[in-house]
């Protein structure tokens, strides 16, 4: 045990270059440490994502440094999403006593469902554990979440991977820019168009 709370000490003090050299160092387990980094992320926020996402594709490649990222990420979410649902609504009546402003948030989440999972999904710096926590506390449908989750952690680690892969020729290939943009906007319109669907026929 404290040699994985020295290990998580260590990632939180690296920059990219040490994070690439220290999933090369487990390149015998092959794209394991690519999946387990970004899944421990999920639980752990305070891990620097942006900087395992873009150690991911300069090791993996774009394409699987993509997908091996954007597995964790998802697996982790939906991990922390079913503890949160299987400890009930006690949990979210402290919470609400404790904090009571929470209830207005819990209500959001709840009534605009898919939007606002999707868009704090698309951005690395926003506190994603928080907004899971709160959607397995809520009465969110799990179907929503996962599709928001799903799209949303692709939309992000898409454009890290896009903007972080052979970042020294960034400038000289304005057009990663405009194809993330481009990607957030396809894939919001895709996912409404998924959920009403989803909604209508369930």
């Amino acid at each position: 045990m404290s040699q994985l709370n020295q290990w998580i000490s260590e990632l939180q003090r690296m920059d990219i270059e040490q994070i690439q050299q220290t999933l090369q160092s487990y390149s015998q387990f092959g794209p394991l440490p690519g999946l387990l980094l970004p899944y421990i992320e999920s639980f752990l926020p305070f891990l620097p994502l942006v900087l395992i996402i873009a150690a991911n594709v300069n090791i993996y490649g774009f394409g699987f440094g993509f997908l091996y990222s954007w597995i964790g990420v998802t697996a982790g979410a939906i991990c922390v999403f079913l503890i949160c649902r299987s400890l009930g609504k006690n949990v979210k009546t402290r919470i609400q006593r404790r904090f009571p402003k929470s209830e207005k948030f819990f209500n959001w989440v709840e009534r605009r469902g898919f939007t606002p999972l999707f868009l704090l999904a698309c951005f690395p710096f926003t506190p994603s554990v928080i907004i899971t926590v709160v959607s397995g506390l809520s009465k969110v449908p799990f179907h929503t979440f996962l599709l928001a989750t799903m799209m949303g952690k692709a939309v992000m680690i898409f454009c890290i991977s896009l903007i972080s892969f052979d970042i020294a020729n960034l400038l000289e290939e304005p057009w990663r820019i405009f194809v993330s943009i481009t990607a957030v906007l396809v894939m919001w319109f895709g996912g409404k168009k998924l959920e009403s669907r989803y909604q209508i026929n369930g």
